[in-house]
């Protein structure tokens, strides 16, 4: 038997784009479910697909920075030195929207999501491609985005025409989201790359109050949510928390950077590490596996809400159906 060329899965990749069909596309961040962005038809089969809302905007993925001015208009020298430090990686900025953006990508608003994605394989398929794909995550509305193939075949399965396989994502959680359609630089969504590291390299102030009538990819207060109840706690209250669900018949688990000495046998503990970084990497896995464990309550412990921390607090608290909390 002749083994697959390297090269094939992307261009079978292509070739179910240009065709109006769904990837799933591996990401650094997530794995998304692509299809051509100036397709409409493609565009809404990735809303069927998904059970999302049609007016909430996608996020364009680009094979390379110099295709931002096929969709953006007005770009500031920010963006650009953005793009320049960032790309490929796990940032997406918001722009104003180039003429012939299709609405149903952009949720009807005057501006669109684009990014560079850091994962070889799939700037591989938008070279092949030659355009932009939009590619929210590969799940089902506001559940647990997916980190593997496997993931997605679970969340999704034959509603995708093809998945390729390009291993576990290594940052784990999605990007970065920083608008510069306005007269500020304002940051959407936390991500790995902090508002500090945005700061630093666009030579401007980053605020954190988008401007009335912003809408964004992820800023939906319940998101990212396995089937179990997710609870924050801190250390001290994660005990008493346990206890009192056990109590009442539930089964729980706790998700910690650490296991406390006294927690029961019976109560599964889902190790999320000390580094912020492999936190990032394990979290989704984790509430995966809450839900496959068969856990009614989830009690999570966040990181400390610093530096690329708060992104982590972020996923929690949209897990837990809290929101932002102002993040």
């Amino acid at each position: 038997m002749s083994s697959t060329p390297p090269d094939e899965p992307a261009r079978q990749a292509a070739d179910v784009l240009r065709r109006g069909g769904l990837v799933a596309l591996p990401t650094e961040t997530v794995y998304g479910l692509a299809g051509d962005a100036r397709n409409a038809e493609a565009v809404a089969k990735i809303f069927a697909a998904k059970g999302r809302p049609v007016d909430h905007p996608l996020i364009v993925h680009l094979g390379d920075k110099a295709k931002l001015t096929e969709w953006a208009r007005d770009i500031p020298d920010a963006a650009w030195r953005l793009a320049e430090a960032f790309w490929p990686g796990p940032l997406t900025l918001v722009l104003r929207k180039a003429p012939g953006v299709l609405d149903a990508v952009t949720g009807g608003m005057d501006t669109v999501a684009l990014r560079v994605p850091g994962h070889p394989l799939a700037l591989r398929v938008l070279e092949l491609f030659g355009g932009g794909v939009a590619a929210p995550s590969a799940n089902r509305y506001g559940s647990v985005s997916p980190t593997t193939a496997a993931d997605v075949r679970e969340e999704l399965g034959d509603r995708v025409d093809l998945i390729l396989d390009g291993g576990p994502c290594d940052v784990g959680i999605e990007s970065t989201i920083v608008d510069l359609s306005g007269e500020d630089i304002c940051l959407l969504r936390p991500g790995l790359i902090t508002a500090e590291d945005l700061q630093r390299v666009a030579a401007e102030p980053v605020t954190s109050r988008p401007k009335a009538g912003v809408r964004s990819p992820g800023l939906k207060d319940s998101h990212y949510a396995p089937r179990a109840r997710v609870l924050l706690a801190s250390m001290d209250d994660a005990d008493g928390e346990i206890e009192r669900w056990r109590a009442s018949g539930h089964r729980v688990g706790l998700l910690s950077a650490r296991r406390p000495a006294a927690l029961a046998p019976s109560v599964p503990w889902l190790d999320l590490g000390e580094d912020v970084f492999e936190q990032a990497r394990v979290l989704y896995h984790h509430l995966r596996e809450a839900d496959h464990l068969g856990l009614e309550v989830l009690v999570a412990v966040p990181p400390v809400e610093t530096g690329p921390g708060r992104a982590l607090c972020d996923r929690l608290r949209r897990a837990a159906g809290l929101g932002s909390g102002g993040a």
